[in-house]
Order: structure tokens, then C-alpha cells, then sequence
């Protein structure tokens, strides 16, 4: 069987048999004398290049990942070659390099591609990374029918820990599309598997995208128990590149909840634990927050979907049971200068046509009631600093500095290549 070893620029050829060749040889597999020292290199450089990413030395872990890259011979190391791409893709995805990710993208695609033209028949692990290029590109829809698919089949092929970095790779694919509680599932199943096979990172992984996904659910207890979990098991297997997002996960968790200056002390530690000029994209987001939380010209700060406001002076204030209050608020808000008048209002919260017998009292009230939330408590009738009634209406004060919560950045799928280092490979 003709062999060709890869570069940087180059695809794969055909061929009928796959094998694992360097990382962890697969059953049976016994490598030839005049490949086996181009084997055990390639093993080595690899392993270097996990142990560097692992404690959070992106630099040198791409390095050694491309030295190990090189080793590899293609048709038979194609696995090998997908999950060394898996690395770097993650590694350029942080370090913001985007033209170097589309180019490992782009490979990892062609190996793909050719693996279902020249298999046999394709197995889970096909599958899997057909799946996980496909999230790459952002066609999550794709990549849940053949992710679905792997994990049909390492079920059949007793692979459980295929099974595993499946189960978790479901869970982040489910998460880009906003599919919580399908996510929860996978977490859950993918818990009950790792009680039977021992894998220490992919359980702090898998705690981390539990952090994750209860956050977006709104869940702010639940979240922070499993990035708390996820931490210590990392910890024990002195994993370290994972730490900043676990502080600013928690950071996250806490602004939402309204507790703005603990989260500045897990945002500010995350800043001082890493490496900004490696870890670029953590760097970015911590500073957002920062930014976010801290800027002083901020008169009032507004969250939506957790239905929390913060004023300056008045600190935070609940909107969970305040339904029609919030509409008001965000509706004034989002319209600062404009005036609404009785007619706009009915029509746009109560989504009804203007009845003075009906409609005149719920405006005044709910006003009245919305002003003694927001409004600090030494502000009389005559000067109001939020909400201010005029001929034509009422409008919100266009003067004051207002700061919606950045409802973006908490969704997944922004990453390029809609991935990041806890991600499985």
C-alpha cells in the first residue's frame, strides 16, 4: 500500500484500511521495523504536544502537534491526523488565528471526505469527525445527524470511549443550536458512562459544558456546582487550560444573578491567571465583562432575559414577577427621546386597541409603580431622571447613560469555528 506522509498543505490519498497508527494503536496493530521509528517520534511529539495544551502552553503544544503532524503517513493514520487537526483548529480558535484554523479546517474536511470514499464501511469513528467538521463550519444541523449516527454505532461497536467523547460532543452541538435541555440529556448520560470508564479531562469538560448550559438555562445554582466540579477534577489531573473559562463561567454566573462585585473578582482572577497573549479570546471576553461591569458612567444597566435592572444608586432590582413593568422599562428604554402616547402603550404592551375605561388607570398605575423601582428616592414629580411624562406621552431621559446586558456574548457559537479549548477533539 502506497504511504504519503502529510504537510501543512496537503491532503490525503485513498486507500481501503484505516489504522490509529501513533496515537494509541488500535487492536491487532503492529507497525512495520521501517516504519516504527517515524511511529514512536510521531507518538512522542503528539503526547508532548497533549501534555503543553493541557497545562495551558498553547505555543509549544502547537508546535510539537505539527511536529507530530508531519510524522503521520496517510491513507492508515487519517484518525490520527483528525484528532491532531481537532488540537490545532481549538489552538488557533483561542489564539484568534483565523486564517490558520480554516486551513486545518479545510484539511480536516478533505481527510473526511476521502475517508467516505475509500472505507469499507463507515464506522462511529467516521462518523464523529464528520460531525465535528460540520460544527466547524457551523452546519449544526448536519452535524447532529452524523453525530447521532457515531453514536448509534460505538453502541454497536462497544467503543465506549468513542461513546463518551460523542456523548459530550452532542452536548456542545446541542448548546450552538439552543437546545438546552436536549444538551442536559447528553451531560447526563455521558455522566452515568464516565462512572464505568475513567476519563478525568473529559469529565472536567463535561462539568464545564454543564456550567455552560445551566447558565444559559437561567439555572445560577446548578451552574456554579458544576464549574466548582469541573475545577476540582481538573485539579486532580493538574489540568490547567480550562481554569480561566471555568473563573469566567462563575464570573458570568454571578453578574447575571445581579452580584456585580464578585463578579469582577472571578473576572479580574481570570485575568491574572492567564496568558493574554495566547489566550486571546478569553482575554477579550474577560475584558468585555469587565468593561460591562465596572464602567462608573453607567446610570442604569438592564438584563432582560433574567429580568434584573441595576442602578446606580439603588443597587439591584428584581423584575422576575414584574411582567408588564419590564415591557415598559425595556420599551421606554429602548426608545430613549420618543414619546408614547396612551395609544402606543395599549397597543404595544397590552397588544389592544386604546380604551380610556380600561387602558387610563393600567397605564398610570403601572407607571407610577415602575418610577418608584427605578427612580432614586430623592428625585421629585418635577424632576424625574428615567421616565418623563410630556405632552405627547411618556419617553425615557435620552441624557442618561443606559447599558443593556450583553444577552450576545452568553449565547453559544461565537467562537471561530464554533468551538474552544473545552471542546472535545
Amino acid at each position: 500500500m502506497e504511504t504519503t506522509q502529510i504537510g501543512l498543505g496537503e491532503s490525503s490519498n485513498k486507500a481501503d484500511r484505516q489504522t490509529l497508527a501513533f496515537i494509541g494503536p488500535g487492536e491487532g496493530l503492529i507497525p512495520s521495523p521501517e516504519r516504527l521509528t517515524k511511529l514512536e517520534v510521531g507518538k512522542a511529539y503528539y503526547q508532548l504536544g497533549k501534555l503543553h495544551y493541557d497545562k495551558a502552553d498553547l505555543d509549544n503544544a502547537e508546535i510539537n502537534f505539527i511536529k507530530s503532524l508531519e510524522c503521520a503517513e496517510l491513507p492508515q493514520d487519517n484518525f490520527s491526523v483528525l484528532k491532531i487537526l481537532g488540537f490545532l483548529i481549538r489552538i488557533a480558535a483561542e489564539k484568534l488565528e483565523t486564517e490558520k484554523a480554516s486551513k486545518y479546517i479545510s484539511m480536516s474536511e478533505a481527510i473526511v471526505e476521502d475517508l467516505a470514499s475509500n472505507l469499507g464501511s463507515l464506522n462511529a469513528e467516521y462518523f464523529y469527525y464528520a460531525g465535528l467538521v460540520k460544527s466547524y463550519k457551523g452546519d449544526f444541523e448536519g452535524a447532529s445527524l452524523d453525530l447521532s449516527m457515531s453514536y448509534k454505532k460505538s453502541k454497536e461497536e462497544n467503543d465506549p470511549d468513542l461513546l463518551a467523547k460523542c456523548l459530550l460532543a452532542l452536548a456542545n452541538n446541542s448548546l450552538n443550536k439552543g437546545e438546552c435541555e436536549a444538551s442536559v440529556d447528553f451531560l447526563l448520560q455521558l455522566d452515568n458512562l464516565l462512572k464505568i470508564i475513567n476519563k478525568e479531562y473529559l469529565g472536567g469538560s463535561m462539568h464545564m459544558t454543564f456550567g455552560k448550559t445551566y447558565l444559559a438555562m437561567g439555572d445560577h445554582k446548578k451552574s456554579l456546582e458544576h464549574f466548582k466540579i469541573a475545577n476540582e477534577t481538573l485539579q486532580s489531573k493538574k489540568c490547567w487550560n480550562l481554569y480561566g473559562y471555568i473563573l469566567l463561567g462563575k464570573g458570568q454566573v454571578n453578574k447575571i444573578a445581579g452580584s456585580f462585585e464578585r463578579s469582577l473578582v472571578y473576572f479580574n482572577l481570570a485575568k491574572e491567571a492567564i496568558d493574554s497573549e495566547k489566550f486571546k479570546r478569553l482575554a477579550n471576553l474577560l475584558d468585555s465583562e469587565i468593561h460591562e461591569v465596572n464602567d462608573s458612567s453607567v446610570d442604569i444597566y438592564l438584563d432582560r432575559s433574567n429580568r434584573k435592572v441595576k442602578e446606580r444608586t439603588l443597587g439591584v432590582i428584581d423584575f422576575k414577577h414584574r411582567f408588564v413593568l419590564l415591557e415598559i422599562l425595556f420599551l421606554l428604554a429602548k426608545n430613549c427621546g420618543e414619546y408614547f402616547d396612551k395609544e402606543k402603550l395599549a397597543k404595544s404592551i397590552w397588544k389592544d386597541e386604546y380604551n380610556p375605561l380600561i387602558h387610563d388607570k393600567l397605564i398610570y398605575t403601572s407607571v407610577s409603580r415602575l418610577r418608584k423601582l427605578i427612580e432614586p428616592k430623592d428625585n421629585t414629580e418635577t424632576k424625574r431622571k428615567y421616565i418623563i411624562r410630556g405632552k405627547d406621552g411618556y419617553t425615557f431621559n435620552p441624557t442618561v447613560k443606559i447599558r443593556f446586558q450583553m444577552e450576545s456574548r452568553m449565547s453559544p457559537g461565537k467562537a471561530i469555528a464554533n468551538v474552544d479549548i473545552s471542546s472535545p477533539v
